[in-house]
């Protein structure tokens, strides 16, 4: 326990939960942060190591290869967990059975293959507190806010995939972020095409970057919107919710053919998604403001 409280923090680290196929560790090492990725996925981790080789090499990017997970099972002596794979949408690949039934409900084939077992906190004891933690893993950001308890020092910022299903789960993941030290929040929706932040320089010239499809977008002081107190956001989280229930996964629209034929119509008027997802960011009460 002692161990853990005391590990370090580092400034120049972002933790990238989810790494899917590299959006958002792209954008940190051009930032210029050191980057520990997780990823449960072996395809995206093979992807990923060719992709960022250079920075593998260098030691700027770590790939932790498995699922975290607060549960797990002995395999030859190994810890595995089980994971399902997404054959349709990568980035829905999830440890949570919750989710996987959920996901087969919409059509997209899920695979069960057992992966290793990521225990959070023994990860974040080995490479150090990170300045900023992105976690979308898809039903199991909470296992890493719960595994944070155990540590004295804690990111600057995180974010997570918010629930978007039953809001007594969004409170209960506001409740771990306040445990943990966490005062201020912004509810982000996730699109990001029209969004280009500035990159530091490297030649002399003004660089700006370009997201790709499905990433978390910018971080800490550079997300859209002004911080603010938990009773505000919760109050923006149940309009949130109110367009879920409407638009949302579950919705009646989504599951007629007449319904998602006026859901596009109206993505195609608005230029944007519809209702879309959010991720709750958090600034930790000790940052200067």
């Amino acid at each position: 326990m002692s161990t853990l409280r005391n590990t370090p923090k580092h400034q120049d680290l972002i933790y990238d939960v989810g790494l899917n196929t590299g959006q958002d560790t792209d954008f940190y090492l051009k930032k210029g942060f050191r980057v520990i990725a997780f990823e449960a996925e072996p395809r995206n981790v093979e992807l990923c190591r060719k992709r960022f080789a250079e920075a593998i090499a260098d030691g700027r990017l770590t790939i932790v290869e498995g699922a975290i997970t607060a549960e797990n099972r002995t395999n030859g002596g190994r810890p595995t967990t089980r994971f399902f794979r997404n054959e349709d949408h990568s980035p829905w690949g999830s440890s949570s059975e919750e989710w996987a039934l959920r996901n087969t409900i919409f059509g997209t084939e899920m695979e069960p293959i057992e992966v290793k077992a990521i225990d959070f906190a023994e990860a974040m004891a080995e490479h150090g507190v990170p300045y900023y933690l992105k976690a979308d893993i898809v039903g199991s950001e909470t296992i890493c806010l719960r595994a944070m308890l155990e540590f004295e020092n804690k990111p600057d910022y995180i974010s997570i995939r918010s629930e978007k299903l039953v809001f007594e789960k969004l409170l209960t993941e506001f409740d771990l972020l306040t445990q943990l030290g966490y005062e201020e929040f912004k509810a982000v929706k996730q699109d990001f095409d029209q969004v280009t932040p500035e990159l530091p320089s490297t030649n002399g010239h003004r660089e700006f970057y370009t997201f790709d499809e499905g990433a978390s977008g910018p971080f800490g002081e550079d997300t859209p919107g002004a911080w603010r107190r938990r009773d505000a956001v919760l109050s923006e989280y149940r309009r949130i919710f109110v367009k879920y229930w409407l638009f949302g996964d579950y919705s009646y629209l989504i599951q007629t053919e007449r319904g998602r034929r006026f859901i596009a119509m109206m993505e195609r008027v608005t230029r944007r998604s519809i209702p879309g997802w959010y991720d709750t960011h958090a600034r930790l009460n000790t940052v200067s403001k």
